[in-house]
């Protein structure tokens, strides 16, 4: 029997799943007795460490969970679950950690995106049972802006690089925690996952061992799902975001079934965009929700989720706020929620305030779960100016002159579907909701959408430029070189493509052969 310490924060659905496909049986600590009481624990941390640390010490975790680590007992610990053990955190000052490993969690200052997220390798320091089975060149699914800085050498078990070398998991007799989630790391995950419920396999190095680990090019599988004109959901694809064929929704195949291929394929995160949105239906029947549960027992890469997060009411009168909201997609299985149109409309209420309100969608659920939770996505078109100073937004001057010759642009967002243009360009937009607590960038175009003529590495380069969080290429991919070329024309750190994966026009592992060689793809792809 494993135990997992559920605190209440995050996607605790695919740790149980993870363990369960295994073929263990799992509990939940619903009392601090149930630690003390625990054969083998499992402490899957997610969000921010000050809110974690309040968590335990309100419920009286605190002293049970020591008491279990100094027993000896077979103990894991996954990203903020590490973290915990340590002294404190840059994060939250004047809030204690468990302090039973010496060392400080510290904020990256790298000249990189940060959150680092994203498939990075692992470097051991010391033989370990939890590394049986590996080869040493597997790449792993990190998402965090804070690392560990131990103060104690011995009890560091692996290492990693990201514009510094940080402690990626620690070892000491049975307990154990890694700063990574084996959970969304894919078949390299649950061996290290399985190497710990079974904790039998001798103490080994991995046969290889790289010199420095490189983090990888993320390549994401987006499916958008909708209901159709018989009221199932469907995944579908809109050219320039227009959904029906023949006066009819494209029906490109059902949402579990597609996600399970391109994860058996290589995806290295897939992205559901709910939109539909089902703002009606009361929250805990959700049809997207049954979809995460399902797609979570199955996949295990990192799940984003976007549509319907924001304040609303049901049918039935009842409301929900945003934080509500993405909390119930947590808990199905999502590991992040992507805000589309509803992030427009809070950036022109701090535009025209001058700072920001607190409430937004954005800060609420990045306090509580962490920047590396929000994603938001963004639907811009490009509108031509005579000159830069012909509009009062981030002009651009391009290589593609407009209808009458124009040489300058800006991409102007838009909201519903794509329907309606504000008075907000996208560069301030990002900006904007980066400085709200966003931790990820979705740069869809609207130019490109279904068009297969590569993404607008224009767009990509200025709104990358213009933040410090990494940026998700989107809309345009037709063939592999199109990625390539986002990859090495801008500092994208990742790319999704949909309707070339859906028609198999081109394979999630063919772009990835292509591309190994000639910039960092997490490979093999099982």
């Amino acid at each position: 029997m494993v135990t997992v310490l559920d605190y209440g924060a995050g996607n605790v659905r695919s740790v149980v799943n993870a363990i369960r496909s295994l073929g263990r049986d799992v509990r939940f600590v619903e009392r601090p007795e149930d630690i003390v009481q625990a054969e083998r624990l499992v402490f899957p941390g997610v969000g921010a460490f000050g809110e974690m640390m309040r968590v335990l010490r309100h419920r009286g975790y605190v002293d049970p969970l020591l008491a279990y680590l100094r027993s000896g007992r077979p103990f894991l610990g996954i990203c903020l679950g590490l973290q915990a053990l340590f002294e404190g955190s840059e994060e939250a000052p004047g809030e204690d950690g468990l302090g039973f490993f010496p060392g400080i969690v510290r904020r990256f200052r790298v000249d990189r995106a940060v959150p680092h997220m994203g498939w990075n390798g692992i470097r051991a320091r010391k033989p370990s049972s939890l590394l049986h089975g590996l080869k040493g060149d597997e790449k792993l699914y990190f998402v965090h802006s804070y690392y560990v800085d131990s103060g104690d050498p011995s009890v560091v078990l692996t290492v990693t690089d990201y514009g510094v070398e940080f402690v990626s998991a620690v070892e000491k007799g049975q307990v154990a925690a890694v700063q990574f989630h084996p959970e969304k790391s894919g078949p390299a995950g649950l061996k290290i996952l399985e190497n710990f419920l079974g904790g039998q396999a001798a103490p080994v190095l991995p046969p290889v061992a790289a010199s420095q680990t490189e983090l990888a090019r993320r390549i994401i599988a987006c499916l958008d799902v909708r209901a159709n004109d018989q009221g199932d959901l469907v995944v579908t694809k809109g050219d320039q975001y227009d959904v029906r064929e023949e006066g009819r929704v494209r029906n490109l195949g059902k949402p579990v079934e597609l996600a399970r291929r391109y994860y058996e394929e290589g995806a290295d995160e897939i992205t559901f965009l709910n939109i539909t949105g089902f703002r009606d239906f009361p929250l805990k029947d959700m049809p997207m929700l049954e979809v995460l549960r399902r797609t979570s027992e199955e996949v295990f890469v990192p799940l984003t989720i976007g549509g319907g997060i924001r304040d609303y009411t049901d049918k039935d009168g009842t409301r929900y706020d945003a934080l509500q909201v993405a909390s119930q997609y947590f808990r199905s299985g999502a590991d992040k929620v992507s805000i589309g149109s509803d992030a427009v409309a809070v950036v022109e209420e701090v535009l025209k305030r001058g700072g920001p309100t607190g409430r937004s969608a954005i800060e609420t659920i990045s306090r509580v779960y962490g920047s590396q939770a929000v994603v938001i996505s963004i639907d811009p078109r490009r509108v031509y100016v005579p000159s830069p100073d012909a509009v009062p937004h981030r002009v651009i001057e391009t290589a593609f002159p407009g209808p009458n010759g124009e040489r300058f642009c800006w991409y102007q967002c838009t909201v519903k579907g794509g329907r309606e243009g504000r008075d907000v360009d996208a560069v301030t937009l990002a900006r904007v909701c980066q400085q709200l607590g966003a931790g990820e960038i979705l740069l869809n175009c609207i130019d490109r959408d279904g068009t297969n003529q590569g993404f607008d590495l224009e767009l990509i380069h200025a709104v990358r430029e213009a933040v410090t969080i990494p940026v998700i290429a989107s809309s345009g991919a037709g063939c592999a070189q199109h990625f390539l070329d986002v990859f090495t024309k801008t500092r994208a750190e990742a790319a999704l493509a949909a309707g070339i994966f859906h028609r198999r026009k081109v394979g999630i592992g063919e772009v990835k052969a292509f591309l190994k060689g000639k910039v960092p793809v997490r490979w093999p792809l099982t």
